[in-house]
């Protein structure tokens, strides 16, 4: 569900741009007071993790479409809304900076689209109060029902934002009865998946999540090395393997702008701010669209055939991307988290 700059008007993007950085702002001063110095390589990891799951497309069923594991849920349930939303704002912006997932103008709406509501509304709202750490049946119906809400609450956001940047080509009605249910298969699969990774995390280091739910820092003498070599290495094989069987389908979003439009974008902006930020973004972006840069542009249509044709997609480039980027992930997430541990000694 990474929005285009085709999508939005400059207006709306810049909006977003502000909100989001208020939700930074705002999640750097929560924890600057209160900031467990000991989740910080654990942020590192889930990050990365987060990164490297993004890149795997799985197909819904009967529709031709595919969907990727949002994570921000994940990551709250781990390490709290806050730090939660910081590595969310992490991951999307190494994705739109080095891989061109995401516009640039659209970052600000992907952060606030992927990371404010299962931070901010669906884990504190619907998660928590659902949840009971002693049976698995409930931390799957919390997992399964904050994930499709979240998700849900992203989906018709990004049909607000274009209604709102006058994309008269997305008329609202249609736009919204096909991107939700779309996204309500995809958040169903994200909550099996966050039931499963904290199912894991719950038998490994059960103080973990009750530490994160009760807003408690962990024990002194808690060692959760095996813990980060598990996710560290599941990390590895899914952006360096696994991401070879992600579905070539479109995704939820450009699936549902396909059945309006005709095509799964929208014309991009030849001018004006969208045309300065897309030239910026072709240059920073060293592996676009999680591959090395081609010298050519082939023709559409035998890569669409060629993709058809070949599965799994094997690619050193895609496992090259997948290994960089968690490795980014972790060394911006970490370096955040020792500068928010710097300010906060500095101001005690």
């Amino acid at each position: 569900m990474h929005m285009a700059d085709a999508l939005l008007s400059p207006q709306v993007g810049v909006t977003f741009w502000a909100a989001s950085i208020g939700g930074i702002a705002y999640s750097v001063k929560k924890l600057k007071k209160n900031m467990d110095e000991k989740m910080i390589p654990l942020m590192g990891v889930m990050g990365a993790f987060v990164f490297a799951a993004q890149m795997i497309n799985f197909t819904i069923p009967a529709t031709g479409s595919s969907g990727h594991l949002g994570g921000g849920l994940l990551l709250s349930a781990i390490l709290g809304p806050y730090a939660a939303f910081i590595v969310m704002a992490s991951v999307l912006t190494i994705q739109a900076l080095f891989f061109a997932d995401g516009g640039l103008l659209a970052l600000g709406c992907n952060i606030w689209n992927l990371g404010f509501y299962t931070c901010f509304i669906a884990y504190p709202f619907i998660f928590k109060p659902l949840v009971n750490l002693e049976s698995g049946k409930k931390l799957f119906i919390a997992s399964v029902f904050a994930a499709v809400i979240g998700l849900q609450l992203g989906a018709f956001s990004v049909v607000l934002q274009t209604l709102l940047s006058g994309k008269t080509e997305l008329p609202f009605a249609t736009f919204v009865m096909l991107m939700q249910p779309i996204h309500l298969a995809i958040g169903f699969v994200e909550g099996i998946v966050t039931a499963a990774v904290l199912k894991f995390v719950m038998s490994a280091r059960p103080e973990i999540l009750y530490g994160s739910i009760n807003q408690k820092p962990l024990p002194e003498n808690l060692s959760y090395k095996k813990l980060i070599i598990g996710l560290l290495l599941t990390t590895i094989l899914t952006g360096g393997a696994l991401s070879w069987f992600a579905s070539s389908n479109p995704d939820g979003l450009e699936w549902s702008i396909e059945k309006v439009y005709g095509k799964p974008e929208l014309p991009e902006h030849e001018t004006g701010i969208v045309s300065v930020l897309k030239s910026i973004q072709e240059k920073i972006a060293f592996l676009p669209d999680y591959s090395f840069k081609k010298s050519e542009k082939p023709d559409a249509e035998n890569v669409a055939k060629e993709q058809e044709e070949s599965w799994p997609a094997i690619d050193t480039g895609t496992s090259f991307s997948g290994v960089l980027g968690s490795l980014i992930v972790i060394i911006l997430t970490i370096g955040t988290s020792f500068l928010i541990k710097a300010f906060k000694k500095k101001n005690a």
